[in-house]
């Protein structure tokens, strides 16, 4: 009797065994939450940058107490730099807030003669040969697009000079702060790299005084009028650490 009981139990054992076993490869299973990555902003870089720049306006001279004067024109300059930068994006946030630093070459130069004077008197003026900014950065964000305005610190070197036959040569070199504004778009191929293109204004209006000295009873004063500076530029953007990744989940 007990070899019957204990034989009859082990095949309703293996039965339900076989039938769980058959449910179980019977049943779907549920596929794991696919996580893809999303692009986010946020991250420092590196980057370098091409362009031009050229003046608002004329720059000029005349001399103080006149009411007359001259201009000419300052050429057109290639400019060519770095910048270094951080960027950070609010998880969920189309905004982009940054901070970045430039420097670059830049050289724009013109000089004339005095039109009363003919080819006696001569004036010139260079701004460069280098520039620098500090700017801080707010952008609108189209997943791996960005359209931002900048704006902040601007340094630049100024240089005027004078000459006249018989008078000492006059001139002044100055490095002047002063503010610059502009704006962009950039757009990132992937996690690293960016290309964008930028418009930046630098706020420069100065004028620099200078004295030509014959003798110490003869000297002409003069002043030289510098306006601001336009720039454009295309660069690209290296972003450290594949530009932060946020893991979202569908």
């Amino acid at each position: 009797m007990k070899k019957i009981l204990l034989a009859t139990v082990a095949a309703v054992g293996m039965v339900g065994a076989a039938s769980a076993a058959d449910l179980s490869a019977r049943m779907p299973v549920k596929a794991p939450p696919v996580i893809a990555p999303v692009f986010s902003w946020t991250g420092c870089y590196i980057g370098g940058f091409v362009g031009g720049a050229w003046g608002q306006d004329d720059a000029t001279t005349y001399p103080i107490g006149a009411n007359y004067g001259y201009a000419y024109k300052l050429d057109s300059s290639v400019i060519g730099g770095g910048t270094l930068g951080c960027n950070w994006q609010p998880v969920g946030s189309q905004f982009v807030l940054g901070l970045e630093g430039e420097l670059g070459y830049m050289s724009l130069e013109g000089s004339a003669y005095n039109p009363l004077l003919g080819a006696f008197d001569t004036s010139s003026t260079k701004v460069g040969d280098w520039y620098g900014m500090i700017t801080g950065r707010l952008g609108f964000a189209w997943d791996r697009a960005l359209i931002y305005v900048k704006g902040g610190a601007a340094f630049v070197d100024v240089e005027t000079a004078l000459y006249y036959p018989g008078f000492t040569t006059a001139s002044s070199s100055e490095t002047v702060a002063t503010w610059t504004v502009g704006g962009g778009i950039e757009y990132a191929l992937d996690f690293n790299w960016s290309i964008k293109a930028e418009y930046m204004y630098i706020g420069l209006d100065q004028t620099y005084t200078n004295v030509l000295v014959a003798s110490p009873t003869a000297a002409a004063y003069y002043d030289q009028e510098v306006s601001g500076i336009h720039t454009a530029k295309v660069g690209i953007n290296y972003r450290f650490g594949g530009g932060a990744p946020v893991m979202a989940r569908y």
